[in-house]
């Protein structure tokens, strides 16, 4: 009997190439333990919620109304609920033809794209076209929905920093594209060099691809840097010269945990710069409820900006997302509150400032204790977390901990990790899922275990890594450089 279309064999290959590390095999493992009984603590992947952060107070009260909107006709609704809060969720719900549960436009509610476009204003000083602006169910969506628009074929390539957040291959792959990576220096703290990306350029086209799109993280995920002002204009004319669209990630835009560089958009820096660059680059930056203060991962609300881009292939882009509808209400309604927060007066205004500065400071502390015990450790180096959510160590692994490793069929720091997790129930990604150079071996963590765990987390780690070094170090010279 032939194969039938869900058989393996007969799959799309394309989705056979996909891989996806942050919930691979080690999360698979991770999981097993845990049913197990064994206590684990999942720091694979950025999810502040389920360590334990708790949600601000004034986002959640407005989208319960908007929920449950019978309780705006309860007399009593004023006793469990701010006026601001009340005003706001009958603003939005103005703003629907049905409440929560009917379809919005397919690029969003056109009230929430204005909010989202009056915030991007306000940040970069430039005014922002509601038009221009889609929400989506979360960032990832519209990274793959651009993905998608740009990628015509495997001849068709994308720049993608290395190392990389690998929803970016994975969607590569899966569209049939080419990642064409540039690497990070980690020793110029993950900074980036144009002359690498130069490079990265003249081998792919040596190959035949054509490369049409660079990607940028900013604040880094896994590598946690930011980029400086300098560094930004050096990409934006980078990409104006060889022609690419710039997909500009800026999730982790609240996640800054020092003073020396603070975020600065790339359009804000594309604007700075004046024509005709800023009236020719094309640019779409992705921004999400996910990550920052809100850690709203489970609401699945996110947005692009279009800047520079041709209102025919605006049209198609609008064309595609029809498709799928309308995105998430109820995350658009957050995605609403996340950029037009309360404000100084309202009565909500002095706890929402207080919730959300707790998280930040308390994530700026916890950056210190994670970069500060990793690199306490036996053949451990760490840049510090200058933002987003990850710590991204260097393990300097002794050969015979790489022999071992090939030994039992694993990537070496796949070994690595497998024996953190199954010591101390520490739940990492290797280094090889997001790419690294070749004998360079890493892990990722997040920074978003509670903190006042983060001692124990750190004291645990170092224990298991120390003993691990001294199990497979050769002493006859093997040192920590």
């Amino acid at each position: 009997m032939a194969p039938r279309a869900l058989d393996y064999e007969s799959l799309n290959e394309n989705v056979k190439k996909v891989q996806y590390a942050v919930r691979g095999e080690l999360y698979l493992r991770a999981s097993e333990l845990q049913k197990e009984g064994k206590k684990i603590i999942f720091t694979n992947v950025g999810n502040p919620h389920a360590l334990g952060q708790k949600p601000l107070t004034f986002p959640r009260q407005v989208v319960a109304l908007c929920q449950a909107p019978f309780l705006l006709d309860d007399p009593n609704v004023g006793l469990l609920f701010p006026a601001d809060a009340i005003a706001r969720a009958k603003h939005y719900l103005s703003l629907t033809t049905g409440g929560l549960g009917a379809y919005s436009d397919s690029r969003g509610l056109p009230g929430i794209r204005k909010e989202v476009a009056e915030f991007i204003g306000r940040r970069d000083g430039y005014p922002s076209d509601p038009e221009l602006i889609f929400l989506t169910d979360g960032a990832s969506k519209g990274v793959m929905q651009m993905l998608n628009t740009i990628i015509r074929g495997e001849g068709d390539g994308v720049l993608v920093p290395v190392p990389q957040y690998p929803l970016y291959s994975a969607a590569i792959a899966l569209f049939g594209g080419s990642l064409v990576p540039y690497h990070l220096e980690e020793t110029a703290n993950w900074g980036l060099d144009v002359n690498d990306l130069r490079q990265s350029v003249s081998r792919a086209r040596a190959n035949g691809i054509t490369v049409r799109a660079m990607v940028i993280i900013n604040p880094g995920n896994p590598t946690g840097q930011c980029l400086s002002e300098a560094n930004l204009k050096e990409i934006l004319y980078f990409c104006y010269q060889e022609n690419l669209v710039l997909l500009g990630d800026e999730v982790y835009q609240q996640n800054v945990y020092q003073d020396e560089r603070p975020f600065i958009s790339a359009r804000k820096v594309l604007m700075n710069m004046g024509p005709p660059i800023s009236r020719e680059l094309q640019l779409v930056s992705f921004h999400t409820v996910s990550k920052g203060y809100w850690g709203e991962c489970g609401q699945r609300g996110g947005y692009f900006e279009m800047t520079n881009i041709p209102p025919k292939s605006v049209d198609e882009i609008y064309k595609v997302a029809s498709v799928s509808l309308s995105p998430n209400v109820p995350a658009q309604i957050f995605m609403g509150l996340m950029v037009n927060p309360p404000k100084p007066g309202d009565i909500s205004y002095d706890l929402y400032v207080r919730e959300s500065k707790g998280i930040l400071e308390s994530l700026r502390r916890r950056a210190k204790i994670m970069t500060d015990g990793f690199n306490s450790c036996r053949n451990v180096v760490c840049n510090f977390t200058e933002g987003a959510m990850y710590s991204f160590p260097q393990i300097r692994l002794p050969p015979r901990a790489i022999q071992a490793a090939k030994q039992a069929g694993k990537v070496p720091d796949v070994f690595y990790c497998l024996k953190l997790l199954e010591a101390t129930g520490i739940s990492t990604v290797p280094g090889s899922g997001f790419g690294q150079k070749e004998g360079v071996f890493h892990l990722r963590t997040t920074i978003l275990p509670a903190e006042e765990d983060m001692p124990e987390i750190m004291v645990s780690f170092k224990k298991f890594n120390d003993e691990f070094m001294e199990q497979y170090e050769d002493h006859r010279g093997y040192s920590r450089m």
